[in-house]
């Protein structure tokens, strides 16, 4: 099965944005708000777990610049920049994406999670990352 979103590039079928080497941004069937939009890296990667670090800070990049657009363009008073990686993340297409949503003060809207997880674990996970990233930084 191919990924949607290459489709989309192969076959020129998005409302683009704008469209990249390495990052492109289009329009989604269907906007949470007036301007949302996607950003993905324009080759397939299927999470950032995945995505060369290049390729990511590219999307990224592509990210803040559609963002700043967004406030000036759409006179919005912020962004949510939404993004899913993984399996258990709810990730709807394996193919890498940002939302990028603009946001006004009257729009009623709420892309903040309502709840937090019922997952447990018994070691304090601050630690545990903390020593993850000191061992992975000094190898």
């Amino acid at each position: 099965m191919d990924c949607i979103f290459c489709c989309l590039i192969r076959e020129d079928s998005a409302r683009w944005v704008i469209r990249g080497p390495v990052a492109t941004a289009f329009a989604p069937l269907n906007p949470l708000a007036p301007g949302h939009t996607l950003v993905i890296p324009t080759s397939h990667y299927a999470d950032i777990f995945d995505t060369p670090p290049e390729v990511l800070a590219h999307t990224m990049g592509l990210v803040q610049r559609l963002a700043g657009k967004m406030r000036t363009a759409l006179n919005a008073g912020g962004v949510n920049v939404l993004s899913a990686s993984g399996p258990d993340s709810e990730q709807s297409v394996p193919h890498l994406h940002f939302h990028v949503v603009p946001r006004w003060s009257d729009d009623s809207l709420s892309t903040w999670p309502t709840q937090q997880s019922r997952h447990r674990i018994t070691y304090d996970p601050v630690t545990q990352l903390a020593n993850a990233m000191t061992a992975s930084h000094t190898a």
